[in-house]
């Protein structure tokens, strides 16, 4: 029987965490990880789960929806009103591409280092 694996961290790299942090921070209501720096920070919810930034020298953001630096993962969210979250975001420094291929079902935003992420309503 293979190993059970709980998911404990997801890690991102930019090039600055500790701006990414404070963005999330804002954005999900995570307290800010104790280690935090300007090489890691990271945001972690009650029940352990994080989310880390890692700095990386030459950091080049994706382009989404093109693929000339590819996404390679993304972060989806829900939340309870897909309008006062879109409105959140924008002020706390998001974008929202022209590109939305979800209709009313979801919306994609980038964060402000260009990660690719979608809110769906609850």
């Amino acid at each position: 029987m293979p190993p059970q694996m709980k998911l404990t961290a997801i890690t991102l790299d930019c090039a600055d965490p500790e701006a990414m942090a404070a963005f999330y921070r804002e954005a999900t209501g995570f307290e800010l990880h104790p280690g935090s720096g300007a090489d890691f920070a990271g945001v972690t919810r009650a029940d352990g789960l994080a989310i880390g930034f890692q700095r990386v020298d030459g950091y080049r953001a994706p382009r989404w929806p093109g693929q000339t630096v590819p996404q390679q993962s993304h972060l989806d969210f829900t939340v309870e009103d897909l309008d006062e979250a879109e409105a959140l975001l924008l002020e706390l420094g998001a974008s929202k591409p022209e590109h939305q291929p979800g209709g009313d079902r979801w919306r994609v935003f980038t964060d402000p280092a260009g990660h690719p992420f979608c809110l769906t309503g609850s």
